[in-house]
């Protein structure tokens, strides 16, 4: 039994995910609510969930494996993988975490999907810290491959094995990180969002120039090719003087990190010196290309047409 504690969209989200693959789902919603209140709430759920069942198979059958429950759900007692999915205050994860100590079994990987605190914080927060991961899913989380498992080194390395493999099992990628701050996906989009919005601020471009840019160019491309393998694959002198060039334009923030410097002057630029942020055997480079190229070419074979029929994007006029 699959058990996720919180019936907020990230909850259902993750219910979908779970129901989609075969597994039995209970979906706990454990706010405090009248028993009207939680048969109207109960009801709700399930018919968003059904209906998006049906928008993804043609049919609602999966929902047949999905129980919803409360605080009272004897269903807790039979939970291999908890999923915390309740609101980002530190004082509510306290009690619910508290609480799950009481109902599932000492053998239960508990997983946060907050995307706010640490996995050590979160970690103090239970009676068998070992146990906690943080899994930190994507919105909308049914549909995006990408889940991130943050462990520490007080983690067991099984609790990460075992979420890993249910995760992968489920069609879904996880990719295992430390616990740092914002993850891996958080701490990047923050920096682009943040550079994007500052160019609009400064009249380098509209938003929906920059917004295509992105969906024309920079997305597919970092769709193939990760920001590390793109490092490599154009070579890491050209980030080395793009760096340079654009920190002393616009500033600090285009700093080159001592990796890039070190990996410049240690001759490990990517594919032209056969090692960089990867290594790459010579033998094996052409077929590596070919295969990166094909990816491209599939890419935009289903892109290219929403990329040029002018699909707007809802605009407000600014004086409204």
């Amino acid at each position: 039994m699959i058990a996720i504690v919180g019936a907020g969209r990230m909850g259902e989200g993750i219910a979908l995910a779970f129901l989609a693959a075969g597994h039995p789902v209970l979906l706990a919603d454990v706010k405090d609510r009248t028993e009207e209140e939680r048969q109207l709430r109960r009801d709700e759920v399930r018919t968003r969930l059904a209906d998006r069942l049906r928008a993804m198979f043609g049919h609602a059958d999966a929902l047949e494996s999905l129980t919803l429950g409360d605080r009272s759900a004897k269903e807790l007692a039979d939970a291999t993988v908890v999923f915390e999915a309740v609101p980002e205050v530190m004082a509510v994860k306290r009690e619910v975490f508290g609480w799950l100590g009481t109902q599932v079994p000492e053998s239960a990987v508990l997983a946060s999907t907050t995307s706010t605190f640490l996995v050590t914080q979160i970690a103090e927060l239970a009676d068998r810290p070992e146990r906690v991961v943080n899994a930190h899913w994507l919105n909308p989380a049914e549909l995006m491959p990408l889940v991130e498992v943050s462990r520490s080194d007080g983690t067991d390395p099984a609790a990460v094995d075992r979420l890993v493999a249910l995760l992968r099992e489920i069609g879904k990628v996880p990719v295992v990180c430390g616990p740092a701050a914002g993850y891996i996906v958080p701490r990047l989009q923050a920096l682009l969002m943040n550079e994007a919005a500052r160019m609009v601020e400064e009249g380098v471009a509209g938003a929906a120039e920059i917004d295509l840019a992105v969906r024309a160019g920079l997305g597919p491309r970092f769709s193939v090719l990760g920001p590390l393998e793109f490092i490599d694959w154009g070579g890491g002198d050209i980030l080395y003087y793009a760096s340079r060039y654009l920190t002393g334009e616009l500033g600090e923030r285009f700093q080159a990190p001592a990796i890039v410097e070190e990996n410049m002057t240690e001759q490990r630029r990517g594919l032209q010196d056969g090692a960089g942020f990867y290594r790459f055997e010579p033998d094996g480079v052409p077929d590596y290309r070919a295969a990166r190229m094909r990816e491209f070419e599939d890419i935009f074979r289903l892109r290219g047409p929403h990329l040029h029929d002018g699909t707007p994007v809802p605009v407000r006029p600014e004086d409204d």
